[in-house]
């Protein structure tokens, strides 16, 4: 296995899954290569999405001046029975160049989630006059065909009680940055408890509130040369930023509280194809630079019930959102009041 995969290791889960770089692409022409490209990192990029979008809550009750929480945070987002995000109908007509080695005209093809696996292709023309040259390659298949079927990230987060029931937060990871991987991500909330407006806030069993946060990640990895394709500074580049807006609800219980909330998910994902992709064999041997920029945008509803268990300082959480991906989401807590 060769190809390791951007975001594996981007969200802390590195799995090579290809025996085929997808920068192959590229020997079927840069607007073929866009078009398979787009179609292939667009599921990973929602799901990501809809995963950073989640654990800025665990209860509904906003902590008191001076109280604070400080979080370990883990997201798992599945997409095990998405069968329409793990491929996409690659049909040849689309294309300029690209064809399948047994002759099909159109056929399911992976995406980076997908598991399907031995496609080949090929492209065909004229190297010179009166000289016809074919190139054929594996398109590349996704994580599934390692036998992972969720997306993961992680992070820190802390929470800070202010007054009148709002409670600020910030979360991160500090930068990672290897040989081939650098990678980071930041993102602020605010909470508002309404129910401290209330008169009998002290003895309601319940809490009512709301949470907006919003998370920007940004990740670089460098591909791995290919015989098909040459070239110096190959990586990926991606943004994602991510909003959403939720209401909440909880109990108020010394030890054991259950919480729920609905709310909006909106993102976008931008990435960036960099450096310089000389093909070396085939048809179309040219040289493309930073060749082009991907975005992908993903919105929708989304609802959590969750569990928090509170023994002093030490706390536990986990919850299940269900959305166009659906999450779990752990966390490990050190709070005062």
């Amino acid at each position: 296995m060769k190809y390791i995969f951007l975001t594996g290791i981007l969200f802390l889960s590195a799995a090579g899954f290809s025996q085929s770089n997808v920068n192959e692409l590229f020997a079927a022409g840069e607007d073929d290569a866009e078009r398979f490209v787009d179609s292939y990192l667009g599921p990973v990029s929602e799901g990501a999405i809809y995963g950073l979008s989640n654990g800025w809550y665990n209860s509904a009750d906003s902590k008191p001046l001076g109280g604070f929480e400080i979080s370990i945070i883990g997201n798992m987002t599945s997409f095990k029975n998405k069968e329409d995000k793990k491929t996409f109908v690659l049909n040849t007509a689309d294309y300029e160049n690209l064809q399948f080695v047994d002759g099909s005209s159109s056929k399911p093809v992976s995406t980076a989630l997908g598991d399907l696996e031995g496609i080949d292709v090929f492209v065909e023309g004229e190297l010179a006059p009166g000289v016809t040259t074919r190139e054929e390659f594996e398109l590349p298949t996704g994580l599934a065909s390692e036998n992972i079927n969720f997306i993961p990230s992680a992070f820190l987060q802390v929470s800070v009680g202010l007054v009148k029931g709002l409670e600020v937060k910030a979360r991160f990871l500090p930068k990672i940055d290897t040989e081939d991987v650098a990678l980071g991500l930041y993102g602020a909330g605010l909470q508002y408890d309404f129910s401290k407006l209330l008169p009998a806030d002290k003895v309601l069993p319940v809490a009512l509130s709301a949470v907006v946060g919003y998370t920007h990640l940004n990740a670089t990895y460098d591909f791995t040369d290919s015989n098909i394709v040459d070239g110096s500074g190959q990586k990926i580049d991606v943004d994602i930023n991510v909003l959403t807006v939720q209401a909440l609800a909880s109990t108020k219980l010394p030890v054991i509280n259950f919480y729920g909330g609905i709310g909006y998910v909106s993102g976008k994902s931008t990435t960036d194809v960099l450096g310089t992709y000389n093909v070396q064999s085939g048809p179309f041997q040219e040289t493309y630079v930073d060749p082009f920029s991907l975005t992908r945008k993903a919105s929708g509803v989304s609802g959590t019930l969750g569990v928090k268990l509170k023994l002093g300082f030490f706390r536990l959480h986990a919850d299940y959102s269900l959305a166009e991906f659906n999450n779990l989401t752990v966390g490990v807590n050190f709070g005062f009041r």
